[in-house]
């Protein structure tokens, strides 16, 4: 009976979630990622979901953040001098406080990777802050808003710049979630299947997201050994049959990182259900 229930859920909060253009990491390549003024941005430019990356702190705290340490590219320490590559490893963000972690600057430098990407002040929040710019905008306008949430997770990393256990890692973010936002509003993915199995078995009406780069839908089921709501592929990887496989099985299609207008209209055209993007200020409609 649970597990019939869990099915309603999952199909009745997916079909609810009409947003189809997700902001990746806010809205990368125009404002500072991952960061507060980029979900703002967002939102503002009438994106409905914050798609975002989770890390651990060592006091535990959850933290938004691609990488689990200081990115050379723009990330500054809190003198003001830039980090450099060679001591990305050596800022392991899982062996930082949150305190120390919220002094250094990832944002005034900018990217050098996203040249539209406006260069502002900033700071790596935690998950706690961007659930609450998400709800305080829904308070305030009235308009639904959706979380799309990567656990930054990968076995050769279990013990070193995360925890050893996934479980760990994962109650720690659920525990978050849920004391902020209504579940049918969240959307949690990741690379790492140990993950969504653990999600899966604990959880099961949380509405999980198969991460992949090159891999076919028939490996993920295989692999993770249950349907999730979505498969999430690389852009550069997906096939119209793939995308049909996908819905004949129960799944919804969420490519990334697509950021041309024209490769946009290419995969609506195939009839993908949302569209991660960089540049949600491209999309031929947002809605």
């Amino acid at each position: 009976m649970k597990s019939l229930l869990c099915l309603f859920l999952l199909s009745t909060s997916i079909m609810a979630q009409t947003p189809f253009i997700q902001g990746h990491r806010g809205c990368r390549g125009l404002y500072p990622e991952n960061s507060l003024p980029a979900f703002e941005h967002a939102l503002e430019l009438g994106v409905r979901v914050l798609e975002m990356d989770v890390v651990l702190s060592a006091d535990g705290q959850v933290v938004v953040s691609h990488e689990p340490y200081m990115n050379a590219r723009y990330a500054s320490h809190p003198a003001g001098e830039a980090v450099v590559r060679s001591e990305e490893s050596s800022l392991n963000l899982y062996q930082m406080s949150y305190a120390e972690i919220k002094r250094f600057d990832v944002g005034k430098r900018g990217n050098s990777l996203f040249l539209e990407q406006k260069a502002v002040p900033t700071y790596k929040p935690l998950l706690a802050e961007v659930l609450a710019l998400g709800e305080a905008f829904r308070k305030r306008t009235g308009e639904a808003v959706y979380y799309n949430i990567e656990i930054k997770s990968e076995p050769a990393e279990y013990g070193k710049s995360q925890p050893a256990d996934v479980a760990e890692f994962s109650k720690a973010v659920y525990a978050v979630i849920d004391k902020q936002v209504e579940w049918p509003f969240v959307i949690l993915q990741s690379f790492d299947f140990a993950v969504l199995k653990y999600w899966h078995q604990v959880w099961g009406c949380v509405i999980l997201s198969a991460l992949v780069e090159k891999e076919s839908p028939v490996y993920v089921l295989e692999t993770l050994g249950f349907t999730p709501a979505i498969f999430s592929s690389s852009y550069q990887y997906l096939t119209a049959e793939m995308v049909q496989f996908c819905h004949s099985n129960g799944m919804r299609v969420i490519p990334w990182t697509i950021n041309t207008t024209a490769q946009m209209k290419q995969f609506i055209a195939l009839g993908v259900d949302g569209i991660i993007t960089d540049y949600p200020n491209r999309a031929p409609k947002i809605h």
